[in-house]
C-alpha cells in the first residue's frame, strides 16, 4: 500500500515500497506536464540555427559517431528520424538549407525518447517495441517489448532497463529475454542509472523512484515538484529533474534518493543536458524562449549562462567532446547550436 506524508516534510513526499506485483491503476495522480507554449516573437538565436521543415521532441548527439539524432516531435503513428553531421552547420550558416551529409530514417513507430546504445547505435522506445538504429548504416531493427515503452537505458554489460506507459519497469537480457519486472508506478517516463541504482521519473504521479538493481521491489519515492517533465544524471550520481509546473529545477542524490537542492527557474523549465566538461547543467526555458546553465558544485544552482534560442525550445543535447550544444526546437524553427568557446565568451 502507499502511502503519503505531510509535504511540509523536507519538501517531499515520502511514499512506500510497493511490490512487483502492485499495479499502478488506482494511484492518485494527475495528466503529466507539458512544455508551455513559447511566444511568437523572439529575440535572435544564439550560435547557428540549421532550417528543418519538422518540429523536434529529442536531441541527442550519438557518442560513436558524432553524429546529431533528431527525433520529429508531430507524429503519433511513425516517426521520422534526422541524421545530421555536424559539419553541416559550418555548410549551412544561419538559417541555411542542410547539405547532403542530413539524412532522414522513417521509423516504423512513434518513438517516445532517445537513448545511447552501444557506441554507434541508437535506442528508440516505442508501442510494443524497442527500435534500433545503426548510425552508420541506417539499419533498422526492432526488439519486442510487452507494453507501449516510454523510456529505455542501456547498462555497460549490455542489458536494458526499459520503462513503459503503464508504470512497469523490465530488465531485458542483451538477447532481449525478460530478467525481471517490477511494477507499482503509474507511469515510468524517464530512467537514470546510478551506480547500482535505477531511479525513476513517473510524470503521472510527479513523483521520482528508486530501485535497487538485481530487486523486485520499488524503494524510496519522493513527490518531484508539481508537474515534473524530465530527468537527467550526471557524472556525480546527482539525479536533476525540471518541475515545469512548478517552475523549479530539483537536484536530488541517489541510494539514498534524497532531495539536495531545488531552485526557482520560471518560464517552464522543460529539456535538460549536463556538460561534463564544465560541470553545468542547461535548462531550456519554453516561455522565454532561452536555455540557461547552472553550475551545481555549491549549496545552491548558481546562474552561468543564458541564452536566446530557437521558439519552442523543448528539447537539448550537449555533444560530451566539445561540450558544444544543440538546441531543437519543436515548433519548425530548426536545430541550434551554441558552441562551447561562444558560451564562455558569453555569446
Amino acid at each position: 500500500m502507499r502511502r503519503w506524508l505531510p509535504a511540509a516534510l523536507a519538501g517531499t513526499i515520502l511514499l512506500t515500497g510497493c511490490s512487483s506485483s502492485t499495479d499502478g491503476d488506482d494511484l492518485p495522480t494527475r495528466d503529466p506536464a507539458t512544455a508551455a507554449a513559447a511566444p511568437a516573437e523572439t529575440a535572435r538565436p544564439a550560435g547557428e540555427v540549421m532550417g528543418l521543415a519538422n518540429p523536434l521532441g529529442r536531441l541527442l548527439v550519438e557518442a560513436g559517431t558524432g553524429q546529431i539524432a533528431a527525433l520529429e516531435a508531430s507524429s503519433e503513428t511513425s516517426t521520422i528520424l534526422f541524421l545530421i553531421d555536424q559539419a553541416s552547420f559550418a555548410r549551412a550558416g544561419q538559417g541555411g538549407v542542410p547539405d547532403p551529409s542530413f539524412r532522414t530514417l522513417s521509423l516504423p513507430a512513434h518513438g517516445a525518447s532517445l537513448a545511447q546504445g552501444k557506441p554507434g547505435e541508437l535506442l528508440i522506445p516505442a508501442p510494443e517495441r524497442i527500435i534500433r538504429v545503426d548510425v552508420a548504416t541506417g539499419t533498422v531493427t526492432e526488439l519486442p517489448v510487452d507494453g507501449d515503452a516510454r523510456s529505455v537505458q542501456r547498462r555497460d554489460d549490455g542489458t536494458l532497463l526499459v520503462g513503459t506507459a503503464d508504470g512497469k519497469v523490465r530488465t531485458l537480457s542483451p538477447e532481449g529475454k525478460v530478467v525481471r519486472t517490477v511494477s507499482g508506478l503509474a507511469s515510468a517516463d524517464a530512467l537514470a542509472v546510478t551506480a547500482d541504482q535505477v531511479t525513476v521519473l513517473d510524470r503521472r504521479q510527479t513523483s521520482v523512484t528508486e530501485i535497487e538493481l538485481g530487486d523486485d521491489h520499488l524503494g524510496l519515492a519522493l513527490r518531484a515538484g508539481d508537474g515534473a517533465t524530465n530527468m537527467i544524471s550526471d557524472k556525480f550520481g546527482r539525479i536533476i529533474v525540471t518541475d515545469t509546473a512548478g517552475g523549479e529545477l530539483l537536484v536530488y542524490s541517489a541510494g539514498p534518493l534524497v532531495l539536495r537542492q531545488r531552485f526557482p527557474v520560471n518560464s517552464s523549465p522543460y529539456a535538460l543536458a549536463y556538460d561534463q566538461r564544465s560541470d553545468t547543467v542547461w535548462v531550456t526555458c519554453t516561455q522565454s524562449n532561452e536555455v540557461v546553465g547552472f553550475d551545481l558544485s555549491t549549496g545552491i544552482p548558481v546562474e552561468v549562462g543564458r541564452f536566446p534560442t530557437v521558439r519552442q525550445p523543448n528539447s537539448v543535447t550537449i555533444d560530451q567532446r566539445t561540450g558544444d550544444m544543440f538546441v531543437g526546437s519543436a515548433a519548425d524553427s530548426g536545430l541550434q547550436r551554441i558552441r562551447a568557446d561562444d558560451r564562455k565568451r558569453g555569446h
